[in-house]
């Protein structure tokens, strides 16, 4: 602003226009007569809590997220319209460097652990206080879409930037984390980064040994990376119970309900409990032509019988809640006029309801026995990878996620969480709470995925809201 006197008058106005000023100028550098008198007092300094957070202040800026959400895709060692970006690859390294980039644009300051997970935080007015955590993950399984992760990672970024805009200040710090791995892609561990935290003594031990499947270790991977450095030992990655006040996380829903349903906002209330299930059934193989059906012991065959069996057994459980996927199957030689000697089964089974998923895993475990019987084959290997329990939104932060949608005239819906995030394991850590968007026809893990600016615009902003509601808690 450009202000013009003419001389005559300069003195009179100046003076007027500086006297007027006085109190704006003390109360921005905090020497308010009343404040100053208090802090003389008493020796200490007196710290103003700040204006009331006013939600139609929030402005996000939908335009440079979306233009960043598009350059942290070409990051990928597939070619567009899909996204690969697998744990401690050079494109991964790229794009977590461009993370820490706009972090630190934002005025964040950046950290990392042992094992890559990334920390962003801006310093409330009472940094003593435990921290509001907000975040999600970047890695992409093979010839996946560029949302997943991604705008609970940017999107949280621009919320804090929302907020820093509006001229709100945080009492409780707010903090954003860029979760390690959380797709199993390279080492076959999901949410490997938030599963640490929650003090995963065991997995700490396993990823001494855990190979990929090229045969490097996860430790030389991460060293590779800039990672783990010369420590073996990864439990300065463990958290204490209580290290965050509180953890929301920014997502797309990644099914088609909110869209069919019209809905801007979900809130979720329960994640879904996952189990990863290992098998190998072993036969004699050979000749295609030459052995005859009575005669052969046909790995791949229970394979497929096994497969169905996860089916019918999920049907069976009379719950819609309850879903079973058979995501890997591998026959060994591999080749068309072989009878297939080996083969390999991954199996992913969820359900709300731990109980029932578990009565599951044991069906499906008693079937692969009696095929395995019933076909003549050696069931070699039957592994429960992980077998974790179903986690619930803290009451509170699911009061103020609907507070917040409501504030900014977002329609919401309370839903439960079938896909499984790092807010399951953060949940041993602290309350925790998850915000959904709509996303295209629910499409996810493929190159389809799309979440249009306006849907991640809303959730930056009931974020942004959020975070500010429990910061000042």
């Amino acid at each position: 602003m450009c202000l013009r006197f003419s001389y005559s008058h300069s003195l009179p106005l100046l003076f007027l226009f500086f006297l007027g000023s006085i109190p704006s100028i003390l109360t921005q550098q905090n020497e308010d007569p009343t404040i100053k008198t208090m802090q003389d007092f008493s020796g200490y300094p007196v710290v103003e809590p700040p204006h009331p957070f006013v939600s139609n202040s929030l402005s996000v800026d939908a335009q440079t997220l979306q233009k960043q959400i598009d350059e942290l895709s070409t990051f990928s060692d597939t070619p567009a319209p899909s996204v690969t970006r697998i744990l401690y690859t050079e494109k991964d390294i790229l794009a977590r460097r461009f993370i820490k980039y706009l972090m630190g644009l934002a005025g964040l300051s950046v950290r990392e652990d042992a094992v890559g997970n990334i920390f962003g935080r801006w310093d409330g007015y009472e940094p003593e206080l435990a921290a509001v955590a907000t975040g999600s993950h970047i890695d992409a399984i093979p010839y996946s879409g560029k949302y997943d992760g991604v705008v609970g990672v940017l999107g949280a970024i621009e919320a804090i930037n929302a907020l820093k805009r509006s001229g709100f200040k945080p009492r409780r710090s707010l903090e954003i984390i860029l979760f390690t791995s959380e797709e199993p892609t390279r080492f076959g561990i999901g949410c490997l980064g938030s599963r640490l935290f929650a003090g995963g003594e065991a997995l700490a031990k396993a990823l001494k040994t855990t190979v990929d499947s090229q045969n490097i270790s996860f430790l030389d991977a991460a060293r590779s990376a800039g990672y783990a450095k010369d420590q073996d030992d990864l439990s300065s990655v463990f958290l204490k119970k209580g290290s965050y006040s509180a953890f929301v996380e920014l997502h797309i829903e990644q099914g088609p309900i909110l869209e069919e349903e019209g809905v801007s906002i979900g809130i979720v209330t329960a994640i879904a409990a996952p189990a990863s299930i290992k098998v190998d059934f072993e036969g004699n193989g050979g000749h295609a032509g030459a052995v005859l059906m009575p005669s052969r012991n046909d790995a791949g065959l229970a394979a497929a019988e096994l497969a169905l069996s996860v089916e019918k057994h999920v049907l069976e459980s009379g719950s819609i809640d309850t879903v079973g996927t058979v995501g890997i199957l591998e026959l060994h030689p591999g080749a068309i006029n072989s009878i297939p000697s080996k083969s390999h089964l991954e199996i992913d089974t969820r359900d709300i309801d731990e109980k029932r998923r578990n009565v599951i895993i044991e069906k499906i475990h008693q079937s692969a026995i009696a095929i395995a019987t019933k076909r003549k084959v050696n069931l070699s290997e039957f592994r429960i990878i992980n077998q974790d329990p179903p986690a619930l939104s803290e009451k509170s932060i699911i009061e103020a996620m609907e507070a917040a949608s409501k504030e900014l005239n977002l329609t919401q819906k309370f839903m439960i969480s079938r896909a499984y995030h790092d807010s399951l394991f953060m949940a041993r850590i602290s309350p925790m709470g998850m915000i959904f968007i709509p996303c295209y026809k629910g499409y996810s893990h493929k190159p389809e995925e799309y979440a249009s600016t306006q849907d991640i615009a809303n959730g930056v902003k009931v974020l942004a809201l959020t975070l500010a509601k429990l910061s000042l808690r």
